[in-house]
């Protein structure tokens, strides 16, 4: 099978390049022609640089990502183009472009961008609906919902409320992939027709295997923010003192509040932003890992992360990640922004060692039969097999 992958790259490397690097790979292991149409936010690095480009419509059109992708789909002749991000710079202009030549469209969800300015569905420290379901998410541009600017939420709010009009959403694109059921049920909600939401999870490849000896320290991996719940972090670990060592990695805007946390009880380390082995390595060893996002996310890849090297989830019963861990199986669930009651959680699983092991044998091997490359490669020729089928039921009904 010959497949376009079509990615905008961040500026700054985040989960949707990892998938969309992981993917291409594996497909290539499995002998498909890959062709990559990848642009970056380097080109529009300084904030006026960015400012122009929204400002002048092409987000909502651009002529430069339409040719791009066009020029590769009339070349390369792929049977699937399979989109992952494309703002600011393809646009969904790269839809058309790709239906033009007669390619699948396929659309991985990987934030909530189709229904919500700032993709989380979070607004000020809490989740936010305002959006959802509406024709123009006006309330996000009220609020200044992306980048905290009114102006450049009117520009996303224009491409978002103009493709809806031209139902661009529901005839260029034959398959959505939704990575948890939560986000699907939420597309839906917002209008994407549900009988082309299908549901397949990201992966961790290669396999990183799992890790018996384990230390006495839980494990927060992300960025230190505010919707990643590391305030509830840090005030539970105030709340429990010396019973247990606590390692941060990452980095962010509360890297201040980290180091002051760390000040007053010495038993908080923060190992700063490591590299990616070094990273399951620490995850590996720990006792548990705590996810305490306080928004919906739209997957808990750190929480799989944690379940290849048999490591047990303490996580937010909230979203996505509240259908990844299973409570008193995986690991533990705990209410969402209750510091009190992660600590509770947090001293039970080190109270409780032995059902502490049995967690992470039984969150191993949910991963191998859930998250493991195999599996998902499975699914993601399904997915295709079915766009392309779509696609030609679509073209002949044209011809006819």
């Amino acid at each position: 099978m010959k497949i376009l992958l079509v990615h905008n790259r961040y500026q700054l490397r985040g989960g949707e390049d990892f998938v969309f690097e992981e993917e291409s790979a594996l497909l290539e292991r499995h002998g498909h022609h890959v062709i990559r149409c990848e642009v970056s936010n380097d080109e529009i690095k300084d904030y006026s640089a960015f400012q122009r480009f929204l400002f002048s419509g092409r987000t909502t059109w651009s002529s430069a990502g339409y040719r791009m992708v066009e020029r590769l789909a009339r070349q390369e002749k792929p049977d699937v183009a399979h989109f992952h991000n494309t703002l600011p710079l393809i646009s969904p202009a790269g839809y058309y472009a790709a239906r033009r030549h007669g390619c699948a469209v396929v659309q991985t969800l990987h934030n909530y961008r189709l229904t919500c300015l700032n993709g989380l569905l979070l607004r000020e420290g809490r989740p936010c609906e305002a959006c959802v379901g509406k024709a123009a998410p006006w309330p996000g541009v009220a609020h200044a919902c992306y980048r905290g600017s009114r102006a450049a939420s009117a520009a996303v709010a224009t491409m978002l409320t103009t493709h809806r009009a031209l139902r661009t959403w529901v005839r260029q694109v034959d398959t959505y992939i939704a990575l948890t059921p939560f986000a699907r049920q939420k597309f839906i909600d917002a209008g994407l027709p549900a009988d082309k939401i299908v549901v397949k999870p990201n992966f961790v490849d290669p396999d990183p295997g799992p890790t018996t000896n384990k230390e006495d320290y839980a494990v927060f991996v992300g960025r230190l923010s505010a919707e990643k719940g590391l305030d509830v972090l840090l005030e539970a670990w105030q709340k429990l003192g010396a019973r247990m060592r606590l390692k941060i990695a990452g980095d962010g805007p509360l890297a201040d509040a980290v180091q002051e946390a760390m000040q007053a009880n010495p038993h908080i380390e923060w190992l700063g932003q490591l590299p990616y082995n070094a990273v399951l390595d620490t995850i590996g060893r720990a006792a548990f890992l705590v996810f305490p996002s306080i928004g919906y996310e739209t997957f808990g890849r750190t929480a799989v992360e944690a379940f290849a090297k048999a490591t047990p989830v303490l996580a937010s019963n909230r979203g996505a990640v509240a259908g990844i861990v299973e409570h008193e199986r995986t690991g533990l669930l705990f209410r969402p922004g209750d510091a009190e009651d992660l600590a509770a959680k947090a001293s039970w699983l080190l109270d409780h060692p032995a059902e502490r092991e049995q967690m992470g044998k039984e969150s191993r091997a949910v991963f191998e039969t859930t998250y493991s490359a195999e599996h998902n490669y499975k699914m993601l020729l399904e997915i295709y097999e079915t766009a392309i089928t779509h696609a030609r039921s679509r073209a002949q009904l044209i011809a006819s």
